[in-house]
C-alpha cells in the first residue's frame, strides 16, 4: 500500500496528458538537490545503567522538483535515518545498537490553493509549543535541537482558500506504532482518516481537527477486556492571537467505542502566552499550562493531571543562543529542567546541553526520552549541514 502510493505520484509526475487536437508548449524546469545532516554526541548521565552514551545520526535528503505553468510543480522527497549508539559502563560493560530506514519518502502535487502529497511524511498543527494536546502524529520534543519526529504513511491534502483559511484531509495507513497521546496501537488493518478546517480570526487563527482510527485496545488492563478493534474519534481545537502579547488555546476530546477502562474518555487542554522583552538583545519567554483528565465517563476529571511549562530564550550574541525550558508537576511536585547554550556556524553548530530531571520520568509526550534524560547529566553535540 505504501510503496503503491509512492509509486503512483512519481509516475504521475512525469506523465502530462495533452489534448491530441491541440498544440500546447510550455517551459518544464527540474530541479535535483542533494543535501543532509550529520550528528554526533556525548551523553553523561549517573543515573542511567549504562551512564556513558555516545552516538551518531545521518540523514540524507534527496529532493527532486518538476516546475510548470501556472505555479504547478510536481516535487519529491526521499531520505535515510542512520542512528547508532554505544552505551558505556565503565570498565565492565557496553551495549550498542544502530537502525536504518526511511525517515521521509514522500510525493507531492501542487497548485497555488491545492497541495496533495502522499508518502511517509511529517503532520503537525496547532498553536501550543510545549505541552501541545494536538501532537496527534508526531513527536516533538521543543528541547531537541535538531527536531527530529517520525513520519506516518498516508496520502494529506490541503486547500487554501484566498482569505486564509485553509482545509485538510488525510488518510493514513499502516502506523501501528503508539504516538504521544495514544493509549493503544493503531489496528494496522484498518486506514485511518481525519481533517482541519483552519480559520482566520481578528488578529489571530482558529482551527478545528477530527480523526478516526481503530484501535487495537488489547493489553489495557488485565480487568479490562481485550477488544482487537475499537474504534475511536478524536476532536481537536485550538486558536491564537497576537494582542501585543501572544495568547492561545488548544485541547483535545478523545472518545473510545467500547469501554476501556480510565482510558474510555481523555480531555487535554492547554492555554499559553508568549513575550519578547526588551532586555538586552531581547528575552523571548513562552509559558504553557496543560491539564490532562482520563475517565471513564465522557465529561468527569476525577483523576485530573496538571503540568506547567516554561521556555525562556536569550541571544547572548550573533552565533550563540542560551535556552532553559522547565516543566512542572503539580501532581508529584516534580520539576524537569534542560539548559542548553548553541553555538552556531555558517553550518556547523555546537551544543553544550545540561538536564536535571526526576530519576522517574514522567513527562507527557516525551517518554521516549526517559531513558537519556532520566537523573542529572550533560549532553554535548556537534552538527554538520550540508
Amino acid at each position: 500500500m505504501k510503496n503503491l502510493i509512492f509509486l503512483t505520484f512519481i509516475f504521475t509526475g512525469f506523465y502530462i496528458n495533452c489534448p491530441a487536437q491541440d498544440t500546447i508548449q510550455f517551459e518544464v524546469k527540474h530541479q535535483l538537490n542533494f543535501s543532509g545532516q550529520l550528528s554526533v554526541w556525548g551523553v553523561y548521565n549517573g543515573a542511567n545503567e549504562l551512564p556513558i552514551n555516545i552516538g551518531t545520526r545521518y540523514i540524507p535528503t534527496l529532493n527532486y522538483v518538476i516546475k510548470m505553468q501556472n505555479s504547478r510543480q510536481f516535487d519529491f522527497e526521499v531520505s535515510g535515518n542512520g542512528f547508532g549508539t554505544l552505551g558505556i559502563h565503565p570498565f565492565d560493560r557496553k551495549q550498542s545498537e544502530g537502525t536504518l530506514g526511511a525517515y521521509r519518502a514522500w510525493a507531492r502535487y501542487s497548485t497555488k490553493h491545492l497541495e496533495i502529497r502522499a508518502g511517509l511524511q511529517k503532520i503537525n498543527f496547532g498553536s501550543a509549543t510545549l505541552l501541545r494536546p494536538l501532537m496527534w502524529f508526531d513527536q516533538l520534543d521543543p528541547r531537541d535541537p535538531l527536531q527530529l519526529t517520525n513520519g506516518v504513511w498516508g496520502v494529506l491534502g490541503r486547500y487554501y482558500f484566498m482569505n486564509n483559511a485553509n482545509v485538510w484531509l488525510w488518510s493514513l495507513y499502516g502506523n501501528h506504532k503508539r504516538r504521544p497521546w495514544d493509549a493503544d496501537k493503531t489496528n494496522k488493518s484498518y486506514p485511518e482518516f481525519g481533517g482541519r478546517l483552519q480559520i482566520p480570526l481578528p488578529k489571530g487563527e482558529g482551527g478545528i481537527t477530527f480523526h478516526h482510527r481503530i484501535t487495537d485496545s488489547r493489553g489495557l488492563g488485565e480487568a479490562i477486556p481485550g477488544y482487537a478493534a475499537v474504534a475511536e474519534n478524536r476532536v481537536g481545537v485550538d486558536a491564537k492571537w497576537d494582542l501585543g502579547v501572544g495568547l492561545w488555546f488548544e485541547g483535545t476530546y478523545i472518545n473510545k467505542s467500547k469501554e476501556t477502562g480510565i482510558v474510555t474518555n481523555t480531555k487535554l487542554l492547554n492555554i499559553g502566552t508568549d513575550n519578547t522583552f526588551g532586555i538586552g538583545h531581547g528575552l523571548n519567554l513562552v509559558f504553557e499550562q496543560l491539564l490532562i483528565a482520563y475517565d471513564q465517563n465522557a465529561f468527569a476529571f476525577s483523576r485530573p493531571t496538571t503540568f506547567s511549562g516554561l521556555s525562556l530564550s536569550y541571544p547572548l550574541s550573533l552565533i550563540d543562543n542560551l535556552n532553559a525550558i522547565s516543566f512542572y508537576d503539580w501532581n508529584t511536585n516534580s520539576s524537569y529542567n534542560f539548559l542548553n547554550l548553541k553555538r552556531q556556524f555558517n553550518k556547523i553548530a555546537f551544543y553544550i546541553m545540561v538536564f536535571w530531571n526526576p530519576a522517574n520520568y514522567q513527562l507527557p509526550q516525551q517518554l521516549n526520552s526517559g531513558n537519556y534524560y532520566s537523573g542529572k547529566g550533560i549532553q554535548l553535540m556537534l552538527v554538520f549541514n550540508h
